[in-house]
């Protein structure tokens, strides 16, 4: 969809009702606004938490995983033996 808005003297836009219905966005609902390459992204802050908590536990599997190839090593476990 694509829609043409003005903005008020205030600075404030409203979204279309096509769009607020499609994206469930309801009256009082928070939003977040990203200024992404000259562009304005408007995305429910709900939906951005959960983008952030997925991106973070990618984020974390992809840390454990490459920290297991440079720890998980033959030298290691010759100081695991060391210090025992």
């Amino acid at each position: 969809m694509i829609k043409t808005v003005k903005v008020s003297d205030k600075g404030q836009i409203a979204i279309p009702q096509n769009f607020r219905e499609s994206l469930g966005i309801d009256k009082g609902d928070d939003l977040t606004l990203f200024q992404i390459e000259g562009k304005i992204l408007i995305e429910k802050s709900q939906k951005t938490e959960e983008k952030i908590k997925d991106d973070f536990n990618d984020i974390l599997k992809f840390s454990e995983d490459s920290l297991k190839e440079v720890w998980d090593n033959p030298e290691d476990e010759i100081w695991n033996e060391y210090l025992k």
